[in-house]
């Protein structure tokens, strides 16, 4: 078994912005469907969402950057955050053979500033 870990941090305002400029092509390029529906969902607070699941993407490629052969080999889209009816956020891959790792996160967020921890598990065969 290896575990690795992967954190990042961003402005709740970079991610705002880049909403506002580039509306959904921003959106679509960055986060599924049901992100862009649930973060959404949260109204006023949507943009603390996004600006996780943007983080949450970020500290997942940083965790697993090193189980893959090529950096490109997972995209935006390919990661999708959810979270269980508790609140408790949860990683899908998709489109992608990665089934040998578990990711567990840990997000937070406040007015500014969203930040995440991701821990991977890759068990060897």
């Amino acid at each position: 078994m290896k575990i690795t870990c992967g954190t990042d941090m961003i402005e709740i305002a970079r991610i705002k912005e880049a909403i506002e400029r580039s509306g959904e092509k921003f959106l679509n390029e960055i986060f599924t469907e049901k992100e862009i529906e649930f973060c959404k969902s949260k109204n006023r607070a949507q943009y603390q969402h996004f600006a996780a699941r943007f983080a949450a993407k970020e500290a997942i490629f940083k965790a697993i950057s090193c189980y893959l052969k090529n950096k490109y080999d997972v995209t935006w889209k390919d990661v999708e955050i959810w979270n269980e009816e508790s609140g408790r956020p949860k990683v899908k891959f998709l489109n992608r053979e990665l089934e040998k790792i578990t990711i567990d996160l840990s997000i937070s967020h406040c007015k500014e500033y969203a930040i995440v921890n991701a821990i991977a598990v890759y068990e060897k065969e």
